[in-house]
């Protein structure tokens, strides 16, 4: 079972609420949930709940530790396998539509392993040139990731151009492959209005705030874990990284982390258009989440009836 949606629209609030009706153990599918010390800037359930609800590939690695979609896809496929041996339910959640295709689709990620030295060349360009120019090199080789991948996403742009180089194809294919999946899926995914999600995030932001996620960042800094790393290149990690360097303001680091969440939530919306098996559930302010609950489980017991 998967539980995917743009960012802010509830996943984890409804994954918990179903853990609490059935035998569930959560994988998530979220590519910035997986470091250690990154709490606030990536809402992740708070420890104690996870304690009472198996979570799996959360604070699995230090922020200056690599990560990739093919560590994601091996780790969750074992995941499944020891959930499923206990006789219990995987319930896959996050936003990161890649790692859900990856994962459903089983992707022949083997074909274009990771390669450092091409990585590396690629940062520095940026550094030197900018983002916008690193971006740029996509429009010849792939104009799809070109369109929905943005220049300050680096970190997924310099894997599309990693891909291309391995195999002499667009990662936007991937798309069109096959839906083939080796699993029996249920697709919920959480259907907000776009205007209501903005405001969701705006107020999301203001919270995170609040929170602590500057002494996040700080606590994070101070341990040594510079700008430059991937992982402190995470939509929240970024700007406040700017604020603390002097080179916004705070209210500055608001309305820009709010714009590129709402970004980032625009090219979530893109890609669920490519995909056709999901099963949306409204939810909204004015649907409240025992409503979502109630036509989740109608669906999963629909789903289990079949199995």
């Amino acid at each position: 079972m998967v539980i995917t949606g743009p960012t802010a629209s509830g996943k984890s609030s409804l994954a918990l609420h179903l853990a609490q009706i059935y035998p569930l153990e959560i994988i998530s599918a979220d590519s910035m949930q997986v470091y250690r010390h990154m709490d606030i800037g990536t809402d992740k359930v708070p420890k104690e709940i996870r304690e009472q609800i198996p979570h799996h590939l959360i604070d699995i690695k230090y922020p200056d530790e690599p990560w990739s979609v093919e560590e994601f896809q091996r780790r969750a496929t074992q995941a499944i396998e020891e959930i499923q041996g206990r006789g219990r339910l995987p319930c896959v959640v996050g936003g990161t539509g890649f790692y859900i295709q990856a994962l459903l689709y089983d992707f022949p990620l083997e074909n274009a392993p990771p390669n450092p030295e091409l990585r590396n060349r690629l940062r520095e360009t940026a550094q030197v040139k900018g983002n916008v120019y690193v971006h740029s090199i996509l429009k010849g080789i792939d104009p799809e990731s070109y369109e929905t991948l943005h220049p300050n996403d680096l970190k997924r742009v310099i894997r599309a151009i990693e891909y291309y180089e391995a195999t002499k194809k667009p990662i936007s294919e991937r798309k069109r492959l096959p839906n083939k999946s080796p699993y029996d899926t249920l697709l919920l995914g959480l259907k907000w209005d776009r205007q209501q999600l903005y405001e969701k995030i705006d107020d999301r932001v203001e919270e995170q705030f609040a929170k602590g996620l500057v002494d996040e960042v700080m606590h994070l800094f101070e341990m040594g874990y510079g700008p430059d790393l991937p992982s402190m290149q995470g939509i929240g990690y970024k700007e406040v990284g700017w604020m603390l360097y002097g080179l916004i303001t705070e209210s500055e680091a608001k309305n820009i982390l709010k714009r590129n969440t709402r970004r980032y939530a625009k090219r979530q919306f893109t890609w669920f258009k490519n995909v056709d098996d999901i099963i949306w559930l409204p939810f909204g302010k004015d649907v409240p989440i025992i409503c979502v609950v109630e036509d989740a489980s109608r669906e999963i017991d629909n789903w289990l009836s079949k199995q």
